[in-house]
């Protein structure tokens, strides 16, 4: 064997093997908006972690948007709501979810509560951890689902309407978002501060159980965790609002209504007053949340669709191996 080809071979094998490693190389988070209206994801990194290529956009109904997160990245995504913003300064705010910075980028800051939160931690070398919150409340359906990976990677998520299933002392705004019972009364049992500052002390409340009898994997107060954790290893991540096509338009709908041309708008629509009589009752048949399902359609009209990394590797490695044996 002559000495190019051994190098020949030796750098195909490297290179091979260098792309087989490609789980190290992070996770791509995709974002859906299955709404009926315009949502406005924002997204928030932890300290230590590395920024995303932007921190909030605009999202169209039926739009897709996919990022890539390096190892060891932690940070949470939401959707703002109502949002309007001033073509010619890009100055403006959003209804619900809205992050403080008075643009569309949230530039570090958070989401107001009430808000629906998807949160994760990806693993380095070990599982990513994830979860959906309404611990700050509740603003619009929103579900997680692995693609690939290994370990128990299940869907979580709140798919139901809770808007429609507020209880009036929960209402913000005009019932485009539910509180939390700790935002709307800041009570330390239903903020599990102070003396109710543990799991052992901070129980579920009536209100905490109005959202887990609707969201059962979503957490639902701040020591939720047995139910509402997820873990999977080397995945990558879907994060779809308003999964089951929910939140219909109605006369109501302050959607319907004209906006101003150029900006960013869209609202959820109004819920109507929650019925006192039924409040201690379970979800109505017509909200219950359905099975999660994969998501198996490419969603069209975004342009920002980012291929599949797997893909592009196994093509890469199939023409290496190819050249290899042409040699």
């Amino acid at each position: 064997m002559s000495s190019t080809f051994s190098s020949s071979y030796a750098l195909y094998i490297s290179l091979i093997f260098l792309l087989l490693a490609q789980g190290n190389l992070g996770t791509t988070f995709t974002l859906v908006n299955k709404c009926e209206y315009i949502v406005c994801p924002g997204i928030l990194s932890n300290a230590g972690s590395n920024g995303l290529d932007t921190t909030g956009f605009l999202l169209q109904t039926g739009a897709t948007r996919s990022f890539h997160a390096q190892p060891g990245w932690s940070g949470r995504f939401w959707g703002r709501t109502g949002c309007s913003f001033d073509p010619t300064t890009g100055q403006g705010s959003c209804a619900t979810g809205d992050c403080g910075s008075n643009q569309m980028e949230c530039n570090g800051g958070g989401a107001t509560p009430p808000a629906t939160l998807a949160e994760f931690t990806i693993g380095s070398s070990a599982k990513d951890f994830y979860d959906v919150s309404l611990v700050d409340g509740y603003n619009l359906p929103m579900i997680i689902e692995p693609v690939g990976g290994s370990g128990d990677c299940g869907s979580t998520g709140c798919p139901a309407d809770l808007n429609r299933m507020c209880p009036d002392e929960l209402r913000a705004g005009n019932g485009q978002a539910c509180k939390s019972a700790c935002e709307a009364f800041g009570s330390p049992e239903y903020c599990c501060s102070g003396a109710y500052g543990s799991p052992a002390t901070c129980r579920p409340s009536v209100y905490s159980e109005i959202f887990k009898n609707a969201c059962p994997k979503a957490y639902s107060y701040a020591y939720d965790d047995a139910t509402s954790t997820f873990t999977c290893s080397g995945a990558d991540y879907t994060i779809t609002f308003c999964p089951l096509g929910t939140s219909k338009k109605s006369s109501k709908d302050s959607s319907s209504s004209p906006t101003t041309a150029g900006t960013a708008s869209g609202l959820p629509p109004t819920a109507p007053p929650a019925d006192t009589a039924d409040r201690s009752k379970s979800q109505p048949q017509d909200n219950q949340p359905a099975p999660f399902l994969p998501n198996l359609v490419i969603v069209g009209g975004s342009s920002n669709f980012a291929l599949n990394l797997n893909l592009i590797i196994c093509a890469a490695a199939f023409f290496l191996l190819l050249s290899f044996f042409q040699l």
